[in-house]
């Protein structure tokens, strides 16, 4: 969906990424494809596109690891970790979004449970950038009807050089808003009705971690483009 500048909404939605965007130009003024992000229209991203829908045949359900959940169990809405590790949080909030299951929830409710990973700063939450990774209506209506679901695991997650350079040469800039870069690399799982192997594919995202000293760490939005 585009924003429009006759848009109530949608300009209160490019002024929350500017901001937040601002923030993060602070310590990432290095990094490749961020003048894109603060400018993106839209709902696209290059990290995780949404899901594709898989046919599914008669047979057994197919089943995974509820460890790979960034969760209780499989089936569970994802719930953020309370920490004050942006790594940590990092590799929590790629697991939960590029996580879901149409056969336990519906699209609003992962919708409303990846919202409540967001910071409660409204002026850094680029709440769109979330959003654009969870399926349509009509396809989240599809997947549902096949059982699909998707697990994933996290391999790595660290700063980006950029990022870590940039920090080093003026330590004190991330000391506005505390949003720090956050690059995670992993595996999304899919499976569905009638597949006992389903598909994999392997992720990788940078994440705008908020985390201040006094409250614990929380997702501010996922950049456009991925810095390494």
């Amino acid at each position: 969906m585009s924003s429009h500048s006759t848009n109530p909404g949608g300009a209160s939605r490019v002024r929350r990424r500017a901001l937040l965007g601002t923030a993060v130009l602070m310590v990432l003024v290095a990094l490749a494809g961020l003048a894109a992000y603060l400018n993106r229209d839209g709902r696209t991203s290059s990290k995780a596109p949404a899901p594709q829908a898989s046919s599914a045949s008669p047979s057994s359900t197919a089943s995974a690891s509820a460890s790979s959940r960034p969760h209780g169990s499989l089936g569970d809405l994802p719930v953020p970790p309370s920490t004050h590790d942006p790594i940590a949080f990092g590799k929590a909030a790629a697991v939960a979004l590029w996580s879901y299951d149409t056969r336990a929830y519906s699209r609003r409710e992962l919708l409303a449970a990846l919202r409540g990973w967001l910071t409660s700063e409204k002026k850094y939450a680029d709440t769109a950038s979330v959003d654009a990774l969870v399926p349509s209506r009509a396809l989240w209506k599809e997947m549902a009807a096949n059982g699909q679901f998707a697990t994933a695991k996290v391999n790595e997650a660290h700063f980006p050089d950029s990022f870590t350079q940039a920090l080093q040469a003026d330590p004190g800039a991330i000391t506005t808003a505390y949003v720090y870069a956050v690059t995670v690399s992993g595996k999304q799982s899919i499976a569905w009705k009638g597949s006992s192997h389903g598909g994999a594919e392997n992720r990788v995202t940078t994440l705008a971690v908020q985390c201040r000293p006094s409250q614990p760490c929380a997702l501010a939005g996922v950049l456009s483009a991925v810095a390494p």
